[in-house]
């Protein structure tokens, strides 16, 4: 038997394997897909919704590089000085 080639066998995962492999709510992950920030998924079927394995990991390959570029923003720190009221110590 021969091995089909690598090109042509597409891995697909679905919701929990997802979840495994990038860790963000899965509304984060549908506001990402509707901004074009992430891989987009598709149905198999009308109930089995699937991510591109290939997709997903090219995506935190990528995002890992802007990481390391210093690419990405990260969020700012919260203003302690904005604080309505203090909190209590025990």
């Amino acid at each position: 038997m021969s091995r089909p080639d690598a090109a042509l066998t597409r891995r697909t995962i679905r919701r929990h394997q997802l979840r495994e492999i990038v860790p963000l709510a899965d509304t984060t992950i549908y506001d990402m897909e509707q901004r074009g920030e992430f891989p987009q998924r598709f149905y198999l079927t009308s109930r089995c919704v699937v991510w591109d394995l290939a997709e997903v990991e090219a995506w935190v390959e990528e995002r890992r590089q802007a990481s390391r570029a210093k690419a990405i923003n990260r969020a700012p720190s919260p203003d302690v000085h904005q604080r309505k009221t203090r909190p209590v110590k025990h």
